[in-house]
Formats: C-alpha cells, structure tokens, sequence
C-alpha cells in the first residue's frame, strides 16, 4: 500500500483515462499523439481498452499523456 501514496494514477481506470482523452482531443488527435492503429481506423474504447491492456508500452504513453493533460507531470 505505502507504494501507492506518490501514484497519481491509484485508483484512475483506464477507462476513464480513456474516456477523458478521447473526450479532450478527439480521435484524431489522440491518433497524431500515440499512433496506434486502435486509434487510427474505426476507433472505439472497447477496442482501444483491450489493445491497451495487451500492450505496456502503450498503456505507459496513454497513461503519460493523460498525466500531462491532468497537469499532474
């Protein structure tokens, strides 16, 4: 537990996370961001949620981005 204290990101779902990126920039410039092809073509959260949590390193970019939007990086 102690490891959480400094995670902004304890207890954000990646589905919020998700739902408030797409809400701030759109698809379109979440895809120029993160150029991912569940971005890109025929994007939705379900799709984008289940290749997100397959992929670290895009989960990381994700949650990076949504840290940088929330000013909280």
């Amino acid at each position: 537990m102690s490891e959480q204290i400094n995670n902004p990101l304890h207890g954000v779902k990646l589905a919020d996370i998700m739902e408030y990126l797409v809400e701030r920039y759109g698809w379109e410039s979440l895809a120029d961001r993160i150029p991912v092809r569940c971005f890109m073509y025929d994007p939705s959260i379900k799709s984008s949620l289940t290749f997100l949590r397959k992929t670290p390193w895009a989960r990381e970019k994700v949650e990076r981005l949504y840290l940088r939007a929330k000013g909280l990086a």
